[in-house]
């Protein structure tokens, strides 16, 4: 297999360094992004230590900040030559105090900024790249905790709960996937969504008070087949739990539903993004 270049967020600890190492160890180059500047570039050097003749490159960014997000696309455009996959897997948990709601940067739910528009907006305009580099791959990291988006309040402003606005968060990534996937046909671009695994010894599962039952490694697996391997070759919006390929929650399939969060989608992150 041609050594490719692949973009994984969150990559500083958990499953997103375990998927880059995981990468490397089979011959790619892999960017790594995260949002401190220490545990990114540590992962890095530890990756570089481990894997001989290992290719890796860094990137920062708060995807919490919209403007980072914007920034990030536009640096890694710039300084690479091409993008065979973007791993979308940095993830704002339920929260350690899940009762507190927090804001982005610009003012939007934390989970919702954090686990959708983030995602959309760093896909979208990393689109030029992965399009010239064609065939190229999307894998979303997505969830089977999901919850029907309230259109009436998106943002959660009433009865807030952490792991609630993740879940909604999370449903929104990916009817984002569908959508995009749809668009995205016949341009060599794949785009799909997974649940990789239940309950990982994460820190953001830890931080919520749950108890892991499952290693990083049963993630890892599912998500680094839909990155590489040819059994999904050409294979575009799908929903898989783990290996599976299934369905997502009924808000999903429906079209009005789609788009309304598209359109939402769009007039949160005018003018940074185009509209289709």
């Amino acid at each position: 297999m041609s050594r490719r270049t692949i973009l994984i967020t969150g990559a500083s600890q958990g499953m997103g360094r375990g998927i880059a190492f995981r990468l490397a160890e089979r011959g790619h180059t892999v960017l790594l992004h995260g949002r401190d500047r220490a545990r990114v570039e540590g992962a890095a050097s530890e990756l570089r230590d481990t894997v001989a003749g290992a290719s890796v490159r860094t990137y920062l960014a708060d995807l919490s900040d919209l403007d980072q997000v914007r920034d990030m696309a536009a640096r890694i455009r710039t300084a690479e030559p091409r993008l065979d996959a973007l791993v979308n897997n940095a993830v704002a948990g339920g929260g350690a105090q899940p009762l507190r709601r927090e804001l982005s940067r610009q003012g939007h739910e934390l989970r919702f900024a954090v686990n959708h528009l983030a995602p959309y907006a760093l896909t979208r305009g990393l689109l030029p790249l992965l399009t010239v580099s064609a065939p190229a791959r999307v894998v979303n990291v997505a969830s089977i905790g999901q919850e029907a988006v309230d259109f009436d309040d998106v943002m959660l402003e009433r009865d807030y709960e952490g792991l609630r606005a993740y879940c909604r968060s999370k449903l929104a990534m990916i009817m984002a996937t569908f959508d995009l996937a749809a668009e995205l046909e016949g341009t060599g671009v794949t785009v799909n969504t997974l649940h990789p695994a239940h309950l990982m010894d994460t820190a953001g599962v830890r931080e919520y008070g749950l108890t892991p039952v499952t290693g990083i490694e049963e993630g890892v697996r599912p998500t680094v087949r839909l990155v590489l391997d040819r059994d999904v070759e050409g294979v575009t919006g799908r929903y898989f739990d783990q290996f599976t390929d299934t369905r997502a929650h009924e808000q999903a399939y429906d079209p009005v539903a789609r788009r309304r969060l598209r359109e939402l989608t769009h007039r949160l992150l005018e003018p940074r993004l185009p509209l289709a």
